[in-house]
């Protein structure tokens, strides 16, 4: 069963293009090792009504948005595996050793196993 990791960032509007930088990276290096799907979306429509939008849920601060991204597996175990291996990869290494434009600390992340893929 198709498995994806999915995030939500809050991150300060000035530095998306900081980030883009991150992602564009990131994406490579996750395909690479046999990711199926690489998304990063940053927010453009988010003032919706009804609910608990994306900035209210992220606590977003003045003059930040939010970056909705996915990565796709083929199962979790697929997952697992191409984890282990971005892990070791010395590109992020490095990376993971400079600031990043946004808090790590309100970023939201978590697996999920498909419910509808059509």
């Amino acid at each position: 069963m198709a498995y994806v990791d999915g995030f939500l960032i809050p991150i300060p509007k000035r530095k998306v293009a900081a980030y883009r930088k991150i992602a564009r990276l990131a994406g490579k290096v996750w395909r690479e090792h046999g990711a199926v799907a690489y998304c990063e979306c940053v927010g453009e429509d988010l003032a919706i009504p009804g609910g608990t939008s994306f900035p209210k849920r992220v606590r977003a601060k003045p003059g930040e948005t939010v970056i909705f991204a996915w990565i796709r597996y083929k199962s979790r175990a697929h997952r697992d595996r191409v984890n282990a291996k971005v892990l070791q990869d010395p590109r992020l290494e490095k990376l993971a050793a400079e600031p990043m434009p946004f808090d790590m600390k309100r970023m939201s992340h978590g697996g999920f196993e498909m419910l509808v893929d059509l």
